[in-house]
């Protein structure tokens, strides 16, 4: 049995993970979703001041209270930012992060700065203060949705069930940098591209074959990769391939740095996928 920790990108909540959970769930694994604060059924405990180092505190926490055995660490697009900063403050209690058709956070880095250009940095900011009361950062509207990650995969009940259950995102989430020591960096890491959303491990491995440096760096803890034919949001359109792909992660499997990519799809991520949170 592995025990998995569920953290979602951008609005979302552990809600998102329903259908993954009974997956998981029904193959005798535990999985954890976790619901971070000002998000789903917490969003009344968001204010101003939550921010990016208030939600690594909220999983830090689940991992002491939980009583879990060397957890997966699964984080979802800019769920991969609390995941990284919760499993660099307690390297030992984690067994393996999983990056979800997101990025590689390094020390620094804020999810504005990673997934935004200067244009949409500007955009964002303009909403947050129009529609958010200037701290808070609104699902966008259904003809915009699509532009912060593809949505195929997703039929229409999905995606009202998104528009219904999304909470506003505290927007210093965005903005406040991450800190690192390194210490993520030497767990073992798998990533899972969505390739529907414009990446796939043949470009990750031109990248690497170019000299990426961030990939050359994470070549030695021996990255595994894998790819996922939907969108941006797995845990969503296809619950019952992301479960299979994640007991795979978990296991170690999966295309490593180096080889010959494959010629169908797998499940993989470990590029920042289309920059999305």
């Amino acid at each position: 049995m592995t025990d998995f920790v569920l953290v979602a990108g951008g609005w979302l909540g552990g809600w998102a993970w329903r259908d993954v959970v009974r997956e998981l769930t029904a193959r005798g694994h535990r999985a954890v979703p976790v619901t971070l604060t000002g998000l789903g059924d917490r969003r009344h405990l968001a204010t101003p001041e939550t921010g990016l180092g208030t939600h690594v505190d909220d999983l830090v926490q689940v991992l002491e209270h939980e009583e879990l055995d060397a957890p997966v660490l699964v984080g979802h697009s800019y769920g991969i930012f609390p995941v990284a900063g919760a499993a660099d403050r307690w390297p030992g209690a984690v067994g393996r992060v999983v990056h979800l058709d997101t990025g590689v956070p390094t020390d620094g880095a804020t999810v504005a700065g990673s997934f935004m250009d200067d244009a949409r940095r500007a955009a964002v900011r303009e909403l947050v203060d129009r529609e958010g009361q200037g701290w808070r950062f609104p699902l966008p509207p259904a003809e915009r949705l699509a532009d912060w990650g593809s949505l195929s995969g997703l039929d229409a009940a999905a995606l009202a069930r998104m528009r219904r259950l999304a909470a506003p995102h505290p927007y210093a989430c965005f903005t406040e940098p991450i800190t690192l020591n390194g210490a993520v960096g030497s767990l073992p890491s798998s990533a899972v591209l969505c390739t529907d959303n414009g990446v796939s491990i043949a470009m990750v491995e031109a990248l690497y074959a170019s000299g990426d440096p961030l990939l050359t760096a994470m070549a030695a803890a021996e990255p595994t990769f894998f790819e996922l034919p939907t969108g941006h949001y797995p845990m969503l359109s296809t619950p019952k391939a992301l479960a299979e792909t994640l007991i795979a992660a978990a296991n170690g499997q999966g295309h490593r740095l180096g080889s010959a990519p494959p010629r169908r799809s797998q499940g993989l991520s470990g590029g920042s996928g289309s920059g999305r949170p």
